[in-house]
């Protein structure tokens, strides 16, 4: 496995790293236990050391089951996870304070939740679940991190970006508060590269990118027969001809690069990692195979030049997640 530095922080961070959502069984569904279990201790088995989660996450699930394996293991494993906005509202909307959001006592009641769900005394990086940059000079939320800090229950900080609002962060960045980024970042949404990844290159922010595969879309195995299970995000994710208009798509790059379907999910991890500013990128990975698979990906080599030009036409400016 290579390792990347996360930002300032010091870290040394897998590549590839592991993102829960999908074991908390909410909005992803269908994951048993026992498998993510197993697909877990795999992925740490294959050198990965960097693993995201939330308290969102099945109310706080994915982080007990991160926190089982956790004591089950000697390697050292860092754990990022995030707090829920305390309005609930995803993501975080105009002209809403951060005082609604974010905080302070709000802020360290959920980081002593996600502790004890844990079964750790420090969380690695905690992160805001959604952010918008209006928040910089509002609120207390700075006074939480800060004293989360202080006592060490907390060692960075850090903020998932809105989806599809990779400029939605740059004035915190700048402000030098912020230790690390998440933010969509794929074959299809390249927003970040215009203006955040500069930034944080500029200003040593880690960068951990989630959705590299575009919610299973750039892995080729959306077809317009697919089909989710009743209550599953990814019904209404793919709906109507979206399911049509991905597989297209991604049948256009298998033909542009001249590479197999088979191909897609390592050529779209490979491609994130292309960029000097990425440090880890968190695929979700609920079954073995699903981690072999991406961690595959794991040598520290990118795509070529040229096929990363090739790449650039791919850009597909989009938001699945609106209705």
């Amino acid at each position: 496995m290579n390792y990347r530095l996360l930002g300032k922080t010091g870290l040394k961070v897998s590549e590839i790293g592991y993102g829960a959502w999908g074991i908390g069984n909410t909005g992803w569904l269908g994951a048993k236990d026992d498998e993510s279990l197993k697909a877990l201790h795999k992925s740490i088995d294959l050198g990965l050391n960097f693993i995201d989660t939330a308290l969102g996450y099945g109310n706080g699930h994915s982080e007990r089951l991160v926190g089982q394996v956790m004591r089950e293991r000697q390697e050292t494993i860092y754990v990022s996870t995030k707090i829920p906005p305390k309005n609930r509202i995803w993501p975080a909307q105009p002209g809403v304070i951060s005082a609604e959001a974010f905080p302070k006592e709000y802020i360290i009641t959920c980081t002593e939740e996600s502790l004890r769900n844990l079964g750790i005394e420090t969380i690695d990086v905690q992160q805001f679940h959604v952010w918008s940059d209006d928040w910089v000079n509002q609120g207390d939320w700075l006074e939480a991190i800060e004293q989360l800090k202080k006592q060490g229950k907390i060692k960075y900080f850090g903020v998932s970006i809105n989806d599809h609002q990779p400029e939605n962060a740059i004035k915190l960045i700048e402000t030098g508060l912020v230790d690390t980024v998440q933010v969509i970042y794929n074959i299809f949404d390249q927003g970040p590269e215009d203006a955040l990844l500069p930034a944080c290159e500029k200003h040593k922010v880690g960068v951990i990118v989630r959705v590299p595969l575009d919610e299973g879309g750039l892995t080729g195995r959306i077809t317009p027969e697919s089909q989710f299970e009743e209550g599953d995000f990814r019904n209404n994710y793919f709906k109507n001809e979206r399911k049509l208009e991905v597989y297209n798509r991604v049948q256009s790059i298998v033909t542009d690069l001249n590479i197999s379907v088979d191909d897609m999910a390592e050529t779209a991890l490979r491609y994130i990692l292309s960029h000097s500013a990425v440090s880890t990128v968190i695929p979700g990975m609920r079954s073995i195979r699903n981690v072999e698979r991406n961690c595959k990906v794991r040598d520290g080599k990118g795509l070529s030049i040229e096929a990363v030009e090739k790449l650039k036409s791919h850009r597909w400016v989009r938001n699945f997640y609106q209705a």
